[in-house]
Order: structure tokens, then sequence, then C-alpha cells
């Protein structure tokens, strides 16, 4: 049945995968809701924020706000924040509220960047879509915005886009994290190396821009799944990898390599064409990956536990590749189920503010 959810609890939305990406850059995020899709976000879908700050805050929206589109007040209580927080620029995050009531983003940037006197990117995202469609838009507003001057190629330099939590179901190593300075200076890098789907529009408006060349790939997924190779004998087999779609490409690489006699690759997120092979799944129902795994004739199912449970009647093996924006379970970086133990988050919900 179309929506019907006996198993899976809602996915990270589109709203977390915005903030996911400005969590680290020094900016001032504003989370345009009346606090629950706040609450949610940093209490659910953002890691790192039991670790660390940042300037997330609520637009704390009352009904008639919302009913009267009293944008005036937003934009008053942002220049206040913007007076006590030295920050390198502001960010408004939409939310099913302002998609509700059809908030002009364009005239609320020019608005914000009058008052608070900071440079202002604004995110059309609705609380609809899933978490990668909102990472996507944060990325390209970044760099859209600020990336605009040409500076020297700097040999050796790599930018790494999709790097985020809910992209890399672990906290991103240090020399993978973006910065606000490396946004800027995008046009210094030697190439981009874009690990997620989410990723790849600004890789592709950096390289209109600049002629930055760009390379798709995920060296960490490739790690584990040289490791699941290693635990489990994958040779003559016939797998299955859900995953984020260029972390399960690269899987599919590694498990070919080792002898698998088909991977097929499915997702519950992005599935652009490009980076599509015949006979990979775009999966929206809990039935869709019951039917893909009952009839495929699969001997190994490599993704989230959480999974398992819609296939009980599943005899071969299942490996243990928990994703974030699933189930709300981190994953140690560069390690499989089978090697270490991965870290629990708080049961998932995602309610609309």
């Amino acid at each position: 049945m179309r929506g019907l959810r006996k198993y899976l609890t809602p996915f990270a939305p589109d709203q977390s995968g915005a903030v996911s990406v400005l969590f680290e850059l020094g900016g001032i995020v504003v989370v345009c809701d009346a606090g629950g899709c706040t609450g949610n976000i940093c209490g659910f879908d953002e890691p790192r924020w039991s670790e660390e700050r940042s300037a997330i805050f609520s637009a704390g929206l009352r009904d008639m706000d919302a009913i009267l589109g009293r944008d005036d007040k937003l934009v008053e209580e942002l220049a206040d924040v913007a007076r006590k927080i030295d920050a390198n620029f502001a960010a408004i995050v939409g939310t099913p509220v302002p998609s509700v009531i059809g908030t002009d983003y364009r005239a609320l940037r020019r608005m914000s960047e009058r008052r608070a006197g900071l440079p202002t990117i604004t995110m059309d995202t609705t609380g609809m879509e899933l978490y990668d469609v909102g990472a996507s838009k944060a990325y390209v507003a970044l760099f859209d915005r600020f990336a605009n001057e040409g500076l020297p190629i700097e040999p050796g330099r790599v930018r790494v886009l999709g790097a985020n939590p809910l992209d890399l179901d672990c906290v991103p190593p240090k020399e993978w994290s973006l910065s606000f300075e490396d946004v800027v200076r995008a046009s210094a890098a030697e190439k981009n190396l874009v690990v997620a789907p989410s990723g790849l529009r600004a890789a592709k408006l950096l390289e209109r821009r600049f002629g930055t060349p760009y390379e798709v790939a995920n060296p960490l997924a490739a790690q584990d799944a040289a490791e699941i190779a290693m635990s489990y004998d994958v040779r003559g087999k016939r797998v299955l990898v859900v995953q984020q779609q260029v972390a399960a490409n690269a899987m599919r690489d590694v498990f070919l390599s080792h002898d698998a006699t088909s991977v097929t690759c499915a997702t519950w997120f992005m599935m652009l064409p490009e980076l599509a092979q015949s006979g990979d799944v775009q999966l929206h129902e809990e039935d869709d990956f019951e039917q893909l795994v009952y009839e495929g004739e699969f001997d190994v199912l490599v993704g989230d536990p959480t999974l398992w449970r819609i296939v009980p009647q599943f005899s071969g093996v299942t490996v243990d590749k928990p994703q974030f924006p699933v189930s709300g379970k981190l994953l140690p970086q560069g390690a499989t189920q089978g090697t270490a133990p991965f870290a629990s988050v708080s049961s998932r919900r995602n309610d609309a503010s």
C-alpha cells in the first residue's frame, strides 16, 4: 500500500540535509518554523550537535505569524542575532510552514541583508523532500553566492562535496570537512571529489564557472566494501547493496573485483541517471524492497539493519551497513558492523512544523 510503513520510520527530510551542510561554516542558520523542525534537526538528524555547537535558530513562528506572513518579525530577530554573533553569513532554511504560505525567499533574502548587514542565502526546502535534496540546494546556494573569484589553482588541492553525516553515515573526516574559506576559495581547487549525489549539482556549477574538473567516487564506502569482502565470501554470489548512490556504486566496484556474480544497487534517495547502471532500483515503499529481495534471488544483502525486518523470510546473508538518514544509526568511520559496533542515536521522528 502506497505510503504505508510498518517497519521504517520517516527518513531525514530536506531541511535536515541543508542544515547538515551549513553546520560547520560559521553562519547564522535560521530554520523558518515554529520550533518542531529545529528540534528534530538538532535532536535527531545532526550527530555533531551533542559535541559541537552551531548558531542554529528557530524562527519561532506562531499561528498568526504564519497566517499573516510576517517576514518583518523574522528579519528583525535575525538582525538582533547578527548584532550579537560574529558570523560569516546568514542562511534561511525553509520548512512546511513557508512552503504552505508561499514565502517569497528572494524578498526575504533582500530584507535580511539590508537589516542584518550579512550576506544571506535562502533554501526553499519544504519538509516534503528527503535530506539529499536539501543538502544539494545548500551546496549550490553556497557556491553560487560566495565562490565568485577566479583564483590561481593550487596543485594537489581537492575539494570534497557531499561529505556530511547524512551522506557518509559517520562524522566526516577532518580532511573532508568543508569550511567557509573552502567555499570562498573554491576556484583554487585542482579537482572536486563528489562522494554523494547531493554534491553533484555544485560540482557541475563549479565546472561551468571555473572549469574545475570533478570525479565521482567514495573512498570510505570502497574501504567498507573491501572489509565486507574479506569477512564474507562474495565470490560467485548475487549481491544487493542499499545505500546512497555514489557509495553503492563504489561498493559494487569492489564486490565485482572480488568476483561477485552480480551486484545490484538500490537507494531510497536520489538516483541520478548519469550515475545509474542497468538494473539499479529506486525504492519508494517497503513493498518495493520486499519485492526486490524476494524476486531477485540474492545471496547477500548489504544495507541498514532495520531493512531486514521487512524481509524475515530471506535466507541468505545480511550485512549491516547502517545508513544514518534511514535509522539514525552511525557507523564509525571506515568500519563495518562485522568489525566494530555502531553508535546508536535516539529513535527517529520528523514532525512537520
